[in-house]
């Protein structure tokens, strides 16, 4: 990846199924309108309790390779 650049958003995605599927909501919301996505981390993963049953949450860092953007 010689002289491209990145740019890095984070985002929060949920679930109430599992923490995998929090991440893959997270990613398919974010290629909806950023392309050009070549790497994901997870930085957080946590819950909460609505009406009884557990919501998963995940905070995702999203990398991106910016267009014509060579230095």
């Amino acid at each position: 990846m010689p002289n491209e650049t990145f740019k890095l958003i984070e985002i929060v995605g949920t679930s109430d199924d599992s923490i995998q599927q929090a991440v893959r909501n997270a990613l398919t919301k974010a290629q909806q309108t950023i392309r050009n996505i070549d790497w994901f981390e997870v930085k957080d993963i946590r819950g909460s309790m609505l009406s009884g049953k557990p919501q998963f949450q995940v905070e995702v860092r999203i990398g991106f390779r910016l267009e014509g953007a060579a230095v």
